[in-house]
């Protein structure tokens, strides 16, 4: 799988460039297809970390031809990737803060922002040389163990904390989710800076007035559990020593996690009327076969053949003759009619 990875990678940055190829990543469609062509059961959550260490093995020495790098992955080494991108940006003339900004945020964003019931455990970032990154991380529902993806594009990312996901790849919508980065949330977004910005003690009125409401079992939030007036205190101090000019700088602050945006929101809708979004933001081809054995097991000796066409198909393009490439895109013609 990784030496196949690297091989359609070569032969997409060859024909479209690096910029497409992560455009390509951030379609959860054509990302599900490439992990299908791989070899993975499209079934499985396993596709999404599978896939993203495939790439990263796999390009990792090509970045030169490739113009590709990868950082991250799943579990402990998500955490390293911050000094994966400082490491990587130094060697090409970038500004890696800039890089770990957009890591931090994208992935602040899904723990903290979007309230969906799913817990981050994946996060691959991918970038070029001309700073262009895309990143796609995962959730795990603990519940129900199913899980979601999330897609984002450099290039479609105006505003980090208004609508900035290309895509997220789920089975199915939910209803109890709190969605800070809808559109419809700007007013949310809006309050609940201002309040970080107030003095704790007035704040941790407010969550005591919260306390004090008698909600019904089935309601989606349960404040006893959920809000922690003892943990937030210290959380409201730091906001208010930082004064955060706005939601992304409220975001941004360290310690400020799921828990606290909650209770900020819950606080907005209550003390200036102003609700969240509860809208969930949510919205195959086999080419040989699959590891579980569906629909028919991987035919190793014709992978390996796949592999090495590909391997000649780049090779000949790098010298000048673009013959099985221009061979390849014919067919895909011929496929499409």
């Amino acid at each position: 799988m990784t030496e196949l990875a690297r091989a359609l990678t070569e032969a997409l940055v060859i024909e479209h460039g690096p910029t497409i190829f992560l455009e390509r990543l951030a379609d959860p469609f054509w990302f599900q297809a490439f992990g299908c062509v791989l070899g993975f059961d499209w079934h499985s959550s396993g596709v999404t970390t599978t896939v993203c260490g495939a790439l990263k093995a796999g390009l990792a020495g090509t970045e030169a031809d490739t113009a590709i790098y990868v950082a991250g992955g799943k579990g402990a080494a998500s955490r390293k990737t911050p000094d994966e991108l400082r490491a990587a940006a130094a060697g090409i003339g970038l500004d890696g803060e800039s890089l770990v900004y957009a890591s931090r945020m994208s992935a602040k964003v899904d723990s903290a922002a979007v309230q969906d019931g799913y817990q981050i455990y994946h996060h691959s970032f991918f970038f070029t040389p001309t700073g262009d990154w895309a990143v796609v991380q995962q959730g795990m529902q603990e519940a129900d163990r199913s899980a979601r993806r999330y897609h984002w594009l450099s290039t479609q990312v105006s505003d980090f904390v208004c609508e900035p996901h290309a895509a997220i790849c789920s089975q199915g919508r939910r209803d109890a989710v709190i969605n800070l980065v809808a559109d419809e949330s700007a007013g949310a977004r809006s309050a609940a800076a201002e309040i970080a910005r107030e003095q704790p003690q007035r704040v941790e009125r407010e969550v005591a007035g919260i306390l004090s409401l008698e909600l019904p079992k089935r309601h989606h939030v349960d404040i006893r559990r959920d809000v922690r007036p003892h943990n937030l205190s210290k959380v409201l101090l730091a906001t208010y020593e930082a004064q955060p000019a706005d939601f992304e700088a409220l975001l941004a602050l360290k310690g400020v996690g799921a828990k606290t945006i909650r209770a900020l929101a819950l606080i907005a809708e209550l003390a200036h009327g102003q609700p969240p979004s509860f809208r969930d933001p949510a919205r195959f081809s086999f080419a040989h076969g699959g590891k579980d054995g569906y629909p028919y097991p991987v035919d190793r000796k014709n992978y390996d053949r796949t592999i090495e066409w590909l391997r000649d198909a780049v090779g000949r393009a790098r010298l000048g003759n673009s013959d099985r490439l221009r061979a390849l895109r014919r067919l895909a013609d011929w496929e499409a009619r």
